[in-house]
């Protein structure tokens, strides 16, 4: 038997994301937000209050970039989704993480995370008090280390977790259970 649980945003996994934007002065701000993901094969969409500082950073420079956080960084991951850059400008200092310049957009490249989106802004849309930024992906960066031997990004290798909007928890992702339009195929014949 299943119970009513009301209006609740209940769904499982969510993405843990690290926004990254630059200031009007160049300053590295990063964002955690779980409220977003890849919407067409070359576009992401993100919701995020308009109040962030990162929100504002996005509409003034026009870019950002979208990393997938690892374990290895969890606590770093979690501080950018605590802190917030409106109050602590020096956050990214903090971390004790690196960035570069994109070499692609106005954006930095957050160093220690595995796989990077370099975007730019496509279309923001604001309803009913919702912020969404849906950018364009102009290029992929993915460290070395992750990749398989014919190039390709290896989930297993990425040391990724995920956010659980029931209980507020992190979660590593684990290994393969099936494969992708193949695991069904047999239910088609029926």
């Amino acid at each position: 038997m299943k119970k009513s649980l009301g209006v609740k945003p209940y769904l499982f996994p969510m993405p843990v994301l690290m926004i990254a934007t630059y200031g009007e002065d160049g300053t590295v701000d990063v964002m955690n937000m779980a409220w977003g993901g890849i919407c067409a094969s070359n576009l992401v969409a993100l919701n995020i209050d308009e109040d962030h500082k990162t929100a504002e950073n996005i509409k003034k420079r026009g870019a950002f970039t979208l990393s997938v956080a690892d374990v290895d960084h969890l606590a770093e991951a979690d501080f950018f989704g605590i802190a917030t850059g409106n109050k602590m400008p020096d956050k990214f200092a903090r971390s004790g993480l690196h960035a570069v310049k994109s070499e692609h957009v106005d954006a930095p490249v957050v160093e220690e995370f595995p796989i990077t989106l370099e975007c730019k802004v496509a279309e923001v849309q604001r309803s009913a008090g919702n912020f969404r930024v849906v950018g364009e992906i102009i290029n992929v960066l993915a460290d070395e280390k992750v990749l398989d031997e014919k190039g390709k990004v290896d989930p297993t290798k990425l040391n990724a977790f995920v956010f659980d909007q029931f209980q507020n928890g992190y979660y590593k992702i684990g290994e393969k259970c099936g494969q992708a339009w193949n695991s069904g195929a047999e239910l088609m014949k029926k």
